[in-house]
């Protein structure tokens, strides 16, 4: 009987497919002879209970061009498939968060959501971080631009950054005594017609180790990955993110990373988080990502690991 697997993701045709980790995960459920199906936002919906998505069959293929077939989507009962991924980027806005009732609702019917729904709802990827108070560097999260100007002040440099963001964008470092500090925060905080500031800012002690790497430990089922991809700032420029022009090395965990995700994986387990990735500078946890972890090709590439055929074979324990 041939099974089914939905993947719910950004725009296929935009993915770097040399470094994409959806298009790994899709490669590997193909090899194992699921048929794919692939999804966007705007194809989920919900009829009298009845979870419901506009389905494209979808082949892919591993190579830097023509590297996906799409036929056309028609509506179906989200319910028939076996395993359904959702890979959306952040942000984790009121949409996101609608479309995780959906995929619950297929969820309670018996389909595999990896990962759980209800903890991509619940688990803010900053803000999830601060649960783990002995992993994390100094901290603040708040609306005050008051407070977070006095936090600055504490530990004389920090880096603030907005709680839906991701691949570095919208990430300030600041020194007290800076002159853009209130624009910064003006952007951050947002403000209304009362001048009441709207959005939640997320100040960090800066970390100097930034300079050997933000390192993206990858997790399955708890389990991490014996190697991380340390993404290392370039020139001027204090962001790792690839996205932000960091360059991607591996390293080997070290003691205090392997005990951070060990701090982690019992929670991680219980909620349902099956592949995560960990942000860790220095000997401090900065993020955990679980709507889309990156980086499983750039590791398998340089170290011969099948990240991928790790997290079928975990599932595959659970499903039969």
């Amino acid at each position: 009987m041939t099974r089914a697997l939905a993947i719910l993701m950004d725009p296929i045709h935009t993915i770097k497919p040399t470094k994409d980790t959806s298009l790994a995960l899709l490669l590997e459920a193909q090899q194992r002879d699921y048929a794919l199906f692939y999804m966007e936002q705007g194809d989920l919906a919900l009829r009298d209970g009845v979870p419901l998505a506009r389905l494209a069959p979808l082949q892919v293929e591993d190579r830097n061009s023509n590297w996906f077939t799409l036929g056309e989507g028609s509506w179906c009962d989200l319910r028939t498939m076996d395993i359904v991924l959702p890979r959306k980027d952040p942000p984790v806005d009121s949409q996101f968060i609608y479309d995780t009732f959906v995929l619950e609702a297929a969820q309670r019917a018996g389909v595999k959501v990896i990962n759980d729904p209800c903890a991509l709802r619940d688990c803010n990827e900053k803000l999830f971080a601060l649960q783990f108070p002995q992993c994390i560097a100094p901290t603040l999260v708040s609306r005050d631009a008051k407070e977070l100007r006095r936090f600055v002040s504490t530990y004389g440099e920090a880096v603030l950054k907005p709680l839906d963001g991701m691949g570095g964008r919208g990430i300030f470092r600041v020194r007290d005594g800076d002159s853009n500090l209130n624009s910064m925060l003006e952007t951050l905080l947002g403000g209304d017609a009362n001048g009441q500031h709207r959005r939640f800012t997320l100040a960090q002690k800066f970390i100097p180790e930034i300079n050997t790497g933000d390192k993206r430990i990858l997790l399955v089922d708890g389990e991490p990955l014996p190697y991380a991809l340390a993404r290392i700032p370039q020139g001027k420029e204090f962001r790792g993110n690839l996205a932000a022009g960091g360059h991607g090395e591996g390293v080997a965990l070290s003691e205090r990373d392997y005990w951070i995700a060990a701090q982690l994986a019992p929670e991680l387990c219980r909620r349902g988080l099956r592949f995560v990735g960990l942000d860790v500078i220095g000997s401090y946890l900065t993020e955990i990502n679980i709507t889309s972890p990156t980086c499983m090709r750039e590791l398998d590439q340089q170290y011969g690991l099948h990240t991928a055929a790790m997290l079928f074979d975990a599932i595959t324990k659970t499903t039969n």
